[in-house]
């Protein structure tokens, strides 16, 4: 009896320990970008539509609690446009949203690439569908109110940041603010951070070379400066094309993390690396109000962006590798199963390199 009663004691002592335990889980996709073809692969009788684009990944995105994406093209409305100054249908936005995606970051080297009138039309379109942004800002004030962007769920409080290197070149019309990277801003804003009281704080990084599977030197010493300045999770963008997965752990536990590069969501770049990218999955926990986040696991999983002809129209699906894997998700000529084993093989090493 009294073995009975003890262990159900130690049962309900545990199931409480568990219920007390706040957890989030993350998602992150690199760049969502609309060259022109995708455009016109898009369009219909109606509009446009990208359903066929996100459906086999719509599970795995709006199961995460939080779901965010690097939007690379502005909502600068017609004439629509490609590289090298992009603007996409509104549709483009509605479909990352209907797929699961919560958050967007901004600031990237297109940005401004229609002007003052493309940045505030993109965070027009944002706000009207409850998606929340981050990055770049009508003027300072609303900077002020809404930097860092601070998202408190299931009892745990996030503080995202968010920098790019630059903006082609292009000027940042005044009173628009596109958060440039700068150590003496990036310091002054982890500092306004902290009183925020987060849980923990991650930076998505517009960063780093083009088409390179490795960081460079401004990478390493940039993501020191924030490791150092209480980021604890770093999320990078530009390359198209993954870069490695590095963790720093402190007696086996993770202390920090950074993606140097997650490569392309979705694009119509198909050159070598460049033709799928990396989902980023991490578990946040904290065991109760007074203890501190843990980096529970950080993960990742593999997407490749399916470009082929349907009925004589172009279409692009973006192909769960992993589910792939397993069984073919959709039915795929020999040849592109050939390119997704290519691209697969190249990023799980590269990925894995550091």
């Amino acid at each position: 009896m009294r073995f009975i009663v003890s262990t159900l004691f130690l049962l309900l002592v545990f199931l409480f320990s568990q219920a007390q335990e706040k957890r989030v889980t993350l998602l992150f996709a690199g760049d969502a970008m609309q060259h022109l073809p995708q455009i016109h692969a898009a369009q219909t009788e109606e509009g446009y539509n990208y359903d066929s684009c996100f459906y086999l990944l719509k599970g795995k995105i709006s199961s995460a609690d939080i779901a965010c994406v690097n939007f690379e093209t502005t909502l600068g409305g017609k004439p629509y446009t490609g590289y090298p100054q992009f603007s996409a249908p509104d549709e483009f936005a509605f479909g990352l949203k209907e797929a699961g995606f919560d958050v967007f970051f901004l600031a990237n080297n297109h940005t401004v690439d229609k002007g003052r009138r493309g940045v505030e039309r993109t965070l027009s379109v944002l706000d009207s569908i409850g998606i929340k942004h981050t990055g770049v800002f009508r003027s300072r004030n609303t900077r002020g109110l809404n930097y860092p962007l601070m998202i408190i769920k299931n009892g745990i409080r996030i503080a995202f940041l968010n920098y790019t290197y630059d903006t082609n070149g292009l000027p940042v019309i005044a009173p628009n603010i596109v958060n440039i990277i700068d150590t003496l801003q990036m310091k002054s804003d982890l500092r306004l951070t902290q009183l925020y009281n987060p849980d923990i704080v991650i930076a998505n990084m517009h960063w780093g070379d083009e088409y390179k599977t490795y960081p460079n030197s401004g990478q390493e010493k940039l993501a020191r400066f924030l490791f150092r300045n209480g980021v604890r999770i770093i999320i990078g963008n530009h390359p198209h094309v993954v870069q490695p997965l590095v963790k720093n752990k402190v007696h086996s536990e993770i202390e920090s993390v950074v993606y140097y590069s997650l490569g392309n969501f979705i694009s119509n770049q198909q050159t070598i690396n460049t033709d799928g990218g990396a989902l980023a999955e991490i578990v946040i926990t904290k065991a109760d109000d007074g203890s501190p986040v843990k980096i529970r696991s950080c993960s990742y999983s593999l997407v490749w962006v399916r470009k082929y002809t349907e009925n004589g129209k172009l279409k692009y699906m973006l192909i769960p590798v992993e589910e792939q894997r397993k069984t073919v998700i959709p039915v795929l000529t020999s040849q592109e199963l050939q390119k997704i084993n290519i691209f697969a093989t190249n990023a799980d090493k590269i990925i894995a390199s550091f």
